[in-house]
C-alpha cells in the first residue's frame, strides 16, 4: 500500500492554530505572578518574535502601496473602453464605498466596541502619538499639508498619505500617457510581483508573529478582550449586512429603478460563490454569468466593470478596515476626532481600491489604514484570527457591489437591455 502524502494545513489553519496556542499559553502565563522568572522570559522572548513579524510587515507597507496604486489606476489604460465608461464606473465605486464607511464609522462610534478596555500594549504604542485637538480650519490646511511633500521623503519616512497621493497622481498620468509610457507600468508591475513574493515569505512567519503577539497580549491584559472580540464579530457582520441588504439595493432603485428582489434572485449564483470561496476574482466567472445572462447587463460592459471590480471595488473591505480602526482606537484608549475619522475613511478607501486581491495584501492595507492615524500595527494580532470569519460576508458583499455597478453603467449608458431574464420565479 502507498501512504498517503502528509497534507500541511493551509496558512488560515496555521493561523487559527497560532492563535488558539497564542491564547491559551497567554491565559497560563496570565495567572503567574508578574516577577515569575518563567513569565519573564517567555514575554521576553515573544516580544521578539512578535516585534519583527511587525516590522517585516512595516518594511514592506511603503513601496507595495505605491506600486499597487500606481499599477491598479494604470490599468485603466489597457482596457479600450470610452472614457465614460470608467468614469461611470470608477463613479459608482467611490460613491458605494463612501455609503459603507460612513455606515461603518457612524454604527461602530455609536457602539462603541471595546471602549474602557485601555490596553496597555496598545498603550505602550501610543507614547509618542500626539493627541491634537484642532479646529475644522485648522485641521483642514493640516491635512491638505500633510497631503503633498516630497515623494522621496515621504518613502523615506514612511508617510502614508502623501505616498497615497503621489502614487495615485502618478497612476492618473500612466493612464493619460497612453502606449508612450508602457515601460515605466512594465517596471512598476514587475515590482509589484516581487513585492508580493516578498509579502509570501513574511506571511509564512504569520502563524508565529499572531501566536507570539497573542500570548504577550493575553498575558498582561484584561481577559474581558474575548467577550469584547464577539462583539465586534457581532458589529461587523450586521453592518456589513445592512450595506448589502440595503445601501446596495437603495443605489440600484435609484439609478435603475430596479428592485432588490430582481437583484438577488439574478445575482444569487454568484454570491453563494463568493461567500463559500471568501474571493471576488474566483466568482468572477460565475459574476459575468449571472450580469449578462439573469441581469441583461450588456456584455461589454460587464466585461469591463466586474474585473476592475473584482480588484479595486471593495465595499466590505473598506467598510471592515473602518470599523475595525476604531475599534482598535477604543482599545488603546484613544478617541479619534472627526479629522482623523476623515482620514481612516479616505485612507481605507484607497487601500481597498488599490490593493492586489489577496489575503495577505489585506493584512498590510489594514496596517496602512491604522497607522494612518497613528495606531498601532501590533492590533493585526487581534484581527487576524477573526479575518477569516468576517472575510466570506464581505467578500459577498463586495461581488454585489460590482454587480449592482454593472447594472448601473449599463444603464447610464443608454442600454437598455437589463431586462426581465430574472422576473420570473
Amino acid at each position: 500500500m502507498s501512504k498517503q502524502p502528509f497534507l500541511w494545513p493551509s496558512l488560515n489553519i496555521q493561523i487559527l492554530i497560532g492563535a488558539i496556542a497564542g491564547l491559551l499559553l497567554g491565559y497560563w502565563l496570565n495567572g503567574m505572578d508578574a516577577d515569575s522568572e518563567i513569565k519573564t522570559r517567555t514575554l521576553y522572548v515573544v516580544s521578539l518574535l512578535g516585534g519583527l513579524f511587525i516590522d517585516l510587515l512595516k518594511m514592506i507597507l511603503i513601496p507595495l502601496i505605491f506600486t499597487s496604486i500606481v499599477v491598479g489606476i494604470a490599468n485603466l489604460q489597457s482596457h479600450q473602453q470610452g472614457s465614460r465608461v470608467w468614469r461611470y464606473t470608477l463613479g459608482f465605486f467611490v460613491l458605494s464605498m463612501v455609503f459603507a464607511m460612513v455606515l461603518a464609522l457612524v454604527v461602530t462610534d455609536w457602539i462603541k466596541p471595546g471602549s474602557g478596555m485601555q490596553l496597555t500594549m496598545f498603550a505602550d504604542s501610543m507614547q509618542n502619538v500626539e493627541a491634537q485637538r484642532l479646529s475644522a480650519s485648522e485641521f483642514l490646511a493640516q491635512f491638505l499639508h500633510s497631503l503633498f511633500m516630497n515623494p522621496i521623503a515621504a518613502l523615506a519616512d514612511g508617510k502614508i498619505l502623501p505616498v497615497v497621493v503621489f502614487a495615485v497622481l502618478l497612476g492618473i498620468a500612466l493612464v493619460k500617457s497612453g502606449e508612450q509610457k508602457m515601460k515605466v507600468l512594465i517596471v512598476l508591475q514587475e515590482l509589484l510581483a516581487l513585492l508580493m513574493r516578498m509579502i509570501e515569505w513574511i506571511m509564512l512567519l504569520a502563524p508565529l508573529g499572531v501566536f507570539a503577539l497573542l500570548t504577550k497580549l493575553m498575558a498582561t491584559q484584561d481577559l474581558r478582550l474575548l467577550a469584547t472580540m464577539g462583539e465586534f464579530i457581532t458589529l461587523v457582520f450586521t453592518i456589513t449586512l445592512i450595506h448589502g441588504a440595503v445601501i446596495l439595493p437603495g443605489l440600484l432603485w435609484i439609478f435603475t429603478r430596479k428592485s432588490p428582489l430582481w437583484l438577488w434572485r439574478g445575482a444569487r449564483p454568484a454570491l453563494i460563490t463568493a461567500f463559500a470561496t471568501s474571493s471576488s476574482a474566483a466568482t468572477l466567472p460565475v459574476s459575468l454569468r449571472c450580469s449578462e445572462e439573469q441581469l441583461g447587463v450588456s456584455k461589454d460592459v460587464a466585461g469591463f466593470v466586474l474585473p476592475i471590480g473584482a480588484t479595486m471595488n471593495m465595499d466590505g473591505t473598506a467598510l471592515y478596515e473602518a470599523s475595525a480602526a476604531l475599534f482598535i482606537a477604543y482599545l488603546a484608549g484613544i478617541d479619534l476626532t472627526v479629522g482623523q475619522q476623515i482620514i481612516v475613511m479616505l485612507t481605507a478607501m484607497i487601500a481597498s481600491m488599490g490593493a492586489p486581491g489577496i489575503p495577505s495584501a489585506g493584512m498590510v492595507t489594514m496596517v496602512m489604514v491604522l497607522q494612518s492615524v497613528g495606531l498601532p500595527a501590533e492590533a493585526i494580532a487581534i484581527l487576524l484570527p477573526i479575518d477569516r470569519i468576517l472575510d466570506t460576508i464581505r467578500t459577498a458583499v463586495n461581488v454585489e457591489g460590482d454587480i449592482v455597478a454593472s447594472i448601473v453603467v449599463d444603464q447610464a449608458l443608454g442600454n437598455t437591455n437589463t431586462n426581465t431574464n430574472t422576473n420570473r420565479q
